[in-house]
């Protein structure tokens, strides 16, 4: 795909079907502004209509210290109810575009992870966080809650109690402790949590996409379903696969021993 260019998003391609998307303003621990929204929602918007060859999205922040501050408060300050409540429609927009995405996503959370910067995190698909990190959902301590899918999110990975504890108190955690929590599917040394999002990724590249992209559907929003709803959306999402090149190439694969090459069709 033609990849768009972003003052402050920096794009790259992995191999083919790996797409590296990294928030580069260092300057300001990455903390997101109304033009970081706009571009966000943009990325992926395109990427779900128009995927093309990429199977696999790794979202991380750019240097050393932060993954992502949450939204830029120096932005913020001063602003009309008007001015805020229209830019917290555009990152709104850009938080639910990323958490309906069709494709995995995978955050290589590099550093500190604050407010609508965990948010993020929250609305990818797994997660792997640098060991001495700090994350936080401190909104209620500036006066609002979150905004980004945290109060949905969060008792949904680690469980409803831990979840209150942490945006009631506003108190920074430890990525240690967020994946003793299951927060984080792994800790790595710093420096090292893109390399190891790039080696997953290119496993799940590696397999069928739309099969991927069926499974990543049917979780979602069987999640939201009883237990037999889901069960009967599970099997609507499996039958659109029956016909598919790659389910054919897969099994022939299988019998002739060899690797699959599948073509997402």
């Amino acid at each position: 795909m033609k990849l768009p260019t972003f003052d402050d998003i920096a794009l790259e391609h992995i191999d083919q079907h790996v797409l590296l998307v990294t928030l580069n303003r260092p300057q300001a621990r990455n903390a997101f502004t109304t033009q970081m929204g706009l571009d966000l929602h943009q990325l992926w918007s395109q990427l779900t209509a128009e995927p093309e060859q990429i199977r696999c999205v790794i979202l991380t922040g750019a240097g050393d210290q932060a993954f992502c501050a949450g939204a830029d408060l120096k932005q913020r300050d001063g602003m009309s109810k008007e001015d805020w409540r229209r830019q917290h429609e555009i990152f709104e927009r850009a938080f639910w575009s990323l958490a309906d995405l069709p494709l995995p996503v995978i955050a290589a959370v590099n550093g500190h992870a604050y407010a609508g910067g965990l948010e993020l995190v929250l609305c990818c698909d797994f997660a792997y966080a640098v060991t001495g990190a700090r994350c936080a959902l401190t909104e209620v301590t500036l006066g609002i809650i979150p905004g980004g899918g945290g109060t949905q999110h969060l008792p949904r990975a680690i469980g409803s109690r831990r979840a209150k504890e942490i945006i009631f108190t506003g108190r920074p955690f430890t990525t240690e402790q967020g994946y003793e929590w299951g927060l984080f599917n792994q800790l790595v040394e710093p420096g090292q949590a893109v390399d190891v999002a790039l080696e997953t990724a290119r496993r799940i590249a590696a397999n069928a996409p739309l099969a991927v992209r069926q499974a990543k559907k049917s979780m979602r929003y069987g999640n939201q379903m009883d237990i037999s709803s889901a069960y009967r959306f599970e099997i609507e999402a499996y039958n659109q696969l029956v016909d598919t090149e790659d389910r054919r190439e897969g099994i022939r694969a299988f019998n002739e021993k060899r690797r699959a090459d599948f073509t997402g069709r």
